[in-house]
């Protein structure tokens, strides 16, 4: 009361002072508890199974466990196993009151179980909220989860961060429609061209679970083939999944699906939807009404029911990694999907990587290829330029491009569109003294000096400060030569050099889908090339050393597989096809692709990292760190007894402005 209630004796219809005392406690007694993100003091417990079992949003290893929360009884209703839940989280052992805990900052959670008592002895904490009565999450999904958080030793949390997309209010109040009937089952179609293709389709649709390496023949056949696979899981009641490298694939698998099934079948998951559609297209999955998912990364986790298949398409491209922890990768994911619903797994790709033949060496995929002639039916002539040819042909030391290349050019575009694949985007990513062959470096930050459009001035590529006076530090000279030439530089050379034919680019900055097929110079770098109408009259794969140099494991397989991936929109060798590629011949996966023969180079890179002990034969884990971490991490792991240790060695110090590797110190830490 303040001192003026005091001296007129007003308010509450001039009760005393302790009437008023009176009144505010009872009031305060008789409040409801609402349903909001408190701690529900005073609030009755649910009458059965008063416990919930709580998976926190906590990242951190060491809280990668369930904690138990107490059910209030106005929540007893709507908390279900698999909902959303927002807990009090960090309430020490001082914040008790009537037997409860309290305080502790709210976090997300998922709600795994609810238990008539606890394992914890000590007051528990009530649910402040559930967020939302939608079941997101079963125990299929949990089980998957925990299964790929034990592979790459990572928390619970983490992976259902990427295997349960954000919440949306709007997409849960919409209602789901009804499941279609089963599809028919579909013919072989194209599966035919394989050895064992149209028995792969009929082992689907009577509801087996065969396990397929695809090494695809090139065309633009492959979506239509997915698709079939698709609709022949379908036709047996079950449930189908289909992971691609990127939205152009997934937009061509769509259209074969759309065109073999019609609307309503199948639903689509990727990022560019946007959060409120994705969701909607992952309730619609969750709920059964639809029983086929396409998608990029983050629909290897999609809640199908019924799995019959899982299939991979180009598993050796990096999009496949997801790059957020524990960063698991969609081939490891779907192997484990497999194995856990045991339904049919399908790999595919034009190329094969070291892991796919390794699912055929052990024993546990069948590989699923076609004959000989029929390769040499499908692929175009591949032709390769080495550095004795580029030696003995002048306007391949005036230009860059040899004869043969420039040959096939001029043939292709009397009959269509040319593809030229540079390794390297950009104009002139890479300069050098033009007498010493010195690097040419930045003055401020020792990064890569890049040459510009038009002739202007230097540009640094790390911090982009422009240098105008350079001079070589070892000779003193001024003059500059390309070490690399980029797609753009490409793209204005072969304009110039075609000048009545249009030029047109495909890169990181721009992504073309598709091009007509009126005759055109497509520059393109590897992973961005457009599919062309009728197929490419010709391509040419530039700078194969750039590719085949980089230190790297995987150098050769990739390398190969993007090659493939270029060549394989070429037209048939019957059709004037033709793909001429700048490397050294007699380098392995140069003969690879003269053969087109992924298949071979891949179970010859088996051999050899298996006399090394090289994965994916092996496993191998890198702990990064200060030098006494460490060592007491060495000191303190209990390794198996063949496990070798390499190391520890001092990691290089990261420069400021470059971009950090996995693992690596911050710049300029040590």
């Amino acid at each position: 009361m303040s001192s003026e209630n005091e001296a007129t004796g007003g308010g509450a219809g001039d009760a005393p002072p302790e009437q008023l005392a009176l009144i505010r406690e009872s009031v305060r007694r008789a409040k409801t508890p609402r349903a909001k993100p408190r701690t529900w003091r005073g609030a009755a417990l649910a009458k059965e199974l008063p416990v919930a079992r709580v998976l926190v949003d906590k990242g951190v290893l060491h809280l990668d466990r369930y904690f138990d929360y107490a059910v209030p009884e106005e929540l007893d209703a709507d908390a279900q196993p698999g909902v959303r839940v927002r807990v009090r989280f960090g309430a020490g052992r001082h914040r008790v009151r009537d037997g409860r805990r309290e305080g502790g900052g709210l976090v997300d959670g998922f709600l795994i179980e609810r238990r008539a008592d606890s394992d914890y002895a000590g007051p528990l904490a009530a649910l402040a909220q559930v967020v939302s009565p939608e079941r997101v999450l079963d125990e299929e999904l949990l089980g998957l989860a925990r299964s790929v958080a034990d592979r790459y030793a990572g928390s619970l949390a983490d992976v259902l961060q990427l295997a349960v997309p954000p919440r949306s209010a709007r997409a849960e109040k919409r209602t789901s429609a009804d499941p279609l009937p089963p599809p028919p089952a579909p013919e072989p179609g194209s599966w035919s061209r394989y050895e064992q293709g149209a028995a792969f389709v009929a082992a689907l649709a009577s509801g087996g679970a065969p396990r397929a390496v695809w090494n695809a023949l090139p065309g633009p056949e492959w979506a239509e083939e997915l698709a079939r696979a698709v609709t022949a899981t379908l036709s047996c009641g079950r449930g189908a999944l289909v992971v691609l490298p990127d939205g152009r694939a997934v937009a061509r698998v769509d259209a074969a699906l759309t065109a073999l099934l019609g609307e309503g079948r199948h639903a689509v998951l990727t990022a560019d939807a946007g959060p409120e559609k994705r969701y909607a297209q992952w309730l619609a999955v969750r709920r059964g009404s639809v029983r086929a998912v396409i998608g990029t990364r983050a629909a290897m986790f999609a809640p199908v029911r019924d799995l019959g298949l899982v299939a991979l398409w180009d598993d050796g491209d990096d999009s496949h990694s997801e790059p957020h922890a524990p960063q698991p990768h969609a081939r490891e994911v779907l192997l484990l999907r497999a194995a856990q619903d045991r339904c049919a797994f399908l790999l595919g790709g034009w190329a094969c990587t070291v892991e796919a033949a390794q699912l055929v060496e052990t024993g546990w995929a069948r590989p699923l290829v076609a004959a000989r002639e029929q390769v040499r039916a499908a692929a175009p002539l591949v032709r390769t330029v080495g550095d004795q040819d580029l030696a003995r042909d002048e306007a391949a030391r005036a230009a860059r491009l040899p004869t043969l290349a420039w040959q096939a050019v001029r043939d292709g575009l009397r009959r269509g569109p040319v593809l030229v694949q540079v390794p390297r985007r950009g104009y002139v990513p890479r300069m050098a003294c033009a007498a010493c062959r010195t690097p040419a470096r930045c003055r401020q930050c020792a990064g890569p000096l890049e040459g510009q459009e038009g002739g202007s001035a230097l540009r640094c590529g790390w911090c982009g400060r422009e240098e105008g006076a350079w001079h070589c530090p070892e000779c003193g000279a001024f003059r500059l030569r390309a070490q690399v030439v980029g797609a753009r530089r490409t793209a204005e050379e072969l304009g110039r050099a075609f000048p009545a034919v249009p030029v047109r680019t495909s890169g990181r900055e721009h992504v073309l889908d598709t091009v007509p097929a009126a005759p055109a110079l497509v520059v393109s770098t590897p992973g961005a090339e457009p599919v062309a109408e009728g197929g490419y009259a010709a391509a040419l794969l530039l700078d194969g050393w750039a590719m085949l140099g980089r230190p790297d494991l995987r150098a050769g397989e990739d390398a190969l597989r993007r090659w493939l991936a270029a060549a394989a929109l070429v037209r048939p060798q019957s059709a004037g096809g033709t793909v001429v590629a700048v490397a050294e011949p007699t380098l392995r996966p140069v003969q690879a692709l003269v053969r087109w023969d992924p298949v071979g180079h891949a179970l010859r890179e088996l051999s050899e990292r298996a006399e090394l002990g090289f994965p994916p034969v092996s496993r191998m884990a890198a702990v990064a760190g200060p030098a006494e971490a460490v060592a007491a991490f060495l000191r303190a792991v209990e390794l198996p007894g063949e496990a070798e240790v390499l190391g520890p060695v001092p990691l290089p110090v990261t420069a400021a402005g470059r971009p950090r590797r996995l693992g690596a110190p911050p710049p300029g830490e040590h």
